[in-house]
């Protein structure tokens, strides 16, 4: 290999004016691609969350950038000493934290050649290709889930985005004019009000925050046990609103809670928005992928339905972050939420239509993130990704019924799709689970049993509160992850309990 990969500085890091030259890139870009190969190829070596704690990473760095050129031997030394050792290893097969975020092989490729070509689809004119390859990367994943042809989208960052961009449509599809006039200025009478179930992802408050609704706009409705949203409770809390005035605008169904995976009645909350004139968004960020699998369709009824709807590939699909999409029915409203062309944007040169993405998202600049997904997307083919998610399906149902089997343990939700909710329950506290003392002591127990477990470095798991119960989350979506790093993690568990208890 060049000696310009190691300890060498190149001529144009010394003299030149311009950037790496080609060849000392080609160079320095193999001893790149052989660290990330032997990176995931070794990644289980790993602790999953580093031994660290907050503010102890930073002193190890110089407090200054440095003045002169340095060497890429010396760059990637320190990712071998800074970087590596100081991250989560979210590609190592033991992540059960969260929901998966997986950067597969063929998603890293696409990566570094979206970087190389360095495009900005904001416009037609600013990247052709990067523009029709996302109406390319948008329609097979729309046919792909199974939704008919009156949905288009478009690739945004997070679902946070998706769903920030999905509630300023109904803003505007509900008559407000807020993208002209402001909330003040609208001459619309009426606090609007948007709708979602106590179990919902905080960005649908955050969105409500940004669009200028406020926080009291978001009306949580209550859930049933099993963390569903209640349709009886979502209609009450609708007419409450209207008859004191306040204007109701959308309704957010979730398909895949993040808390517990719960799924709401999305056929039955759609019947519900349709009477009442709302927008319908439907957030199916995790769970949405799994409409890839004809036989798992069941949690998805109604969701052809809704004005919006959005599913993260950067979650369970194994594309690098970012990632999500964005799709809708009413592309005309998310247009006229955004839409503003200044005079230095305006396409004069083509007589045809043309497609700018920059008039459907608040921001101007915009990566092209559909060329990794048309890379991953060939690759795997379908059929390869709908069986690695089938594999995980199984692998949460084999977990839960380990769990379910055990009287030392207690599940505490449904588990629909590839996340299981439980406790460590000892069999001499069944039936004294409410008293207040029993409760406090089991919280403390799985506090301090998901700590130890997570110390071993061999997996780490997350937590939420169901019931207000202190509670473990296994989420399994990890491409990296085998039967056999499931099965560690559930001895883990009954080996630290084992040890809580002595």
């Amino acid at each position: 290999m060049d000696d310009r990969a190691h300890g060498e500085l190149d001529a144009a890091q010394l003299t030149g004016l311009n950037d790496m030259d080609p060849e000392a890139f080609r160079a320095a870009a193999h001893a790149v691609v052989d660290r990330i190969a032997d990176y995931l190829a070794g990644v289980e070596s790993y602790p999953v969350l580093p031994p660290i704690e907050p503010g102890s990473i930073g002193s190890l760095f110089p407090e200054h950038a440095p003045e002169h050129p340095e060497p890429l031997a010396a760059i990637l030394a320190d990712v071998d000493r800074l970087i590596l050792p100081n991250a989560t290893h979210w590609q190592h097969p033991g992540f059960f934290a969260y929901f998966a975020t997986t950067a597969s092989g063929p998603g890293i490729l696409g990566e570094f050649i979206t970087a190389a070509l360095g495009q900005n689809p904001m416009l037609w004119r600013t990247s052709p290709i990067g523009t029709e390859l996302e109406t390319v990367v948008v329609r097979w994943l729309r046919e792909a889930l199974g939704l008919p042809d009156a949905f288009a989208g478009l690739l945004t960052d997070t679902a946070s985005t998706s769903t920030l961009i999905a509630l300023a449509a109904a803003r505007e599809a509900a008559g407000l004019d807020a993208a002209a006039k402001g909330l003040a200025g609208g001459g619309l009478a009426g606090e609007p009000r948007v709708y979602a179930s106590a179990e919902a992802h905080s960005s649908v408050e955050k969105a409500c925050m940004t669009l200028g609704l406020g926080r009291a706009a978001l009306v949580k409705v209550e859930i049933n046990e099993r963390y569903e949203m209640d349709p009886a409770a979502l209609e009450r809390a609708i007419a409450a609103d209207r008859a004191s005035g306040r204007r109701p605008i959308a309704i957010v169904a979730t398909i895949g809670t993040t808390s517990s995976t719960s799924v709401d009645p999305v056929a039955t909350i759609a019947d519900i928005a349709a009477r009442a004139g709302l927008w319908l968004h439907v957030d199916a960020a995790y769970a949405g992928v799994v409409a890839l699998l004809p036989d798992h369709w069941r949690p998805f009824a109604g969701w052809q339905r809704a004005d919006s709807i959005v599913v993260n590939p950067h979650k369970w699909l194994f594309t690098p972050l970012d990632a999500s999409l964005l799709l809708s029915r009413r592309m005309d409203q998310v247009r006229a939420a955004f839409s503003l062309v200044p005079e230095y944007l305006r396409t004069l040169d083509r007589a045809s239509p043309v497609l700018d993405y920059t008039e459907y998202q608040p921001q101007l600049g915009r990566r092209m993130r559909a060329l990794k997904l048309w890379m991953q997307l060939r690759w795997f083919g379908l059929d390869g990704l709908r069986r690695r998610i089938a594999f995980h399906l199984d692998q949460a149902a084999d977990f839960a019924r380990w769990v379910d089997e055990d009287s030392d343990w207690e599940r505490l939700a449904p588990a629909p799709f590839s996340t299981v909710c439980f406790r460590y329950r000892p069999a001499a506290l069944v039936g004294r689970e409410d008293e207040p003392e029993v409760r406090a002591r089991l919280d403390d127990l799985n506090t301090r049993l998901m700590d130890a477990v997570n110390r071993t470095g061999e997996v780490f798991l997350s937590h939420t509160r169901l019931g207000d119960r202190f509670t473990i989350r296994m989420a399994i979506g990890n491409l990296r992850t085998e039967a056999r790093h499931v099965e560690r993690a559930w001895a883990l568990l009954r080996r630290e309990a084992a040890r809580l208890d002595a």
